[in-house]
């Protein structure tokens, strides 16, 4: 089922644009990327300005935690008195991300699948290539040129290039969607910004040593969509900046 739905439209889309880009593996990897980043900008869109909202109310939520500092139950309930007044749905960004999840996994899947050179990758591959009229035919694009001037996409990058941008990419957008997360000054509250700063460090590096682990078209995938996203971030955050200046 997860195969139908999503990895397999996006395999078949990877080996499409190949098709049209005359067998240009890397730039069809990041044309993809490109595109489904772009397909999820009002999910992003509408996570980050929830949380800029949430952001906006601290204020006045430190002023509820520290009146009611003693009493959890009238805590909450004030909390989100306060939410629903204002119109926010502190859960509310949290359904763009698990929209967002699957499809960075099936590009992941796709990116791997596809790039299958081995006898028994190419015949794992084959039942899930479309074939219909109006479509080239995918199956004889088999198996892909991986080959792109020191890499080959299907194999971790020799020179550690790739997962070096991988680590600081990961690391600048990490950066910047800590700056528009909602901070509160509860003790709970400080040990969560604790592990998001913490978060900051080790989700890069360990991304990095997924890049040098694995095949260099999925760094590719990662650099191209860290890029993406710390340029909707940008933007998103220039936007809070001018909206508070007015």
């Amino acid at each position: 089922m997860w195969d139908a739905i999503v990895v397999d439209p996006i395999t078949n889309l990877l080996l499409l644009f190949y098709s049209l880009l005359n067998g240009q593996t890397l730039l069809a990897v990041a044309l993809l990327t490109v595109l489904i980043r772009l397909a999820m900008i009002p999910l992003t869109i509408k996570q980050q300005k929830s949380m800029q909202q949430q952001r906006k109310l601290q204020p006045k939520l430190k002023i509820i935690q520290e009146k009611y500092k003693n009493d959890q139950e009238r805590l909450g309930q004030e909390q989100m008195k306060l939410y629903r007044e204002a119109g926010v749905n502190p859960a509310s960004g949290c359904l763009p991300l698990l929209i967002q999840l699957p499809l960075m996994l099936g590009l992941y899947r796709a990116i791997i699948r596809a790039l299958a050179a081995t006898p028994l990758g190419l015949l794992e591959l084959a039942p899930h290539i479309y074939r219909v009229d109006w479509l080239p035919n995918l199956s004889a694009l088999l198996p892909l040129q991986s080959q792109f001037w020191w890499l080959d996409l299907a194999l971790p990058d020799p020179y550690y290039i790739l997962p070096v941008l991988v680590v600081i990419t990961s690391w600048i957008q990490q950066k910047l969607i800590s700056a528009m997360t909602p901070t509160t000054a509860s003790s709970k509250d400080d040990q969560a910004q604790a592990m998001t700063q913490s978060m900051q460090v080790t989700m890069p590096l360990f991304m990095g040593f997924v890049s040098m682990s694995y095949a260099s078209g999925l760094s590719v995938y990662l650099v191209i969509s860290n890029l993406v996203g710390i340029f909707q971030y940008y933007l998103i955050g220039q936007s809070d900046d001018d909206d508070v200046a007015e």
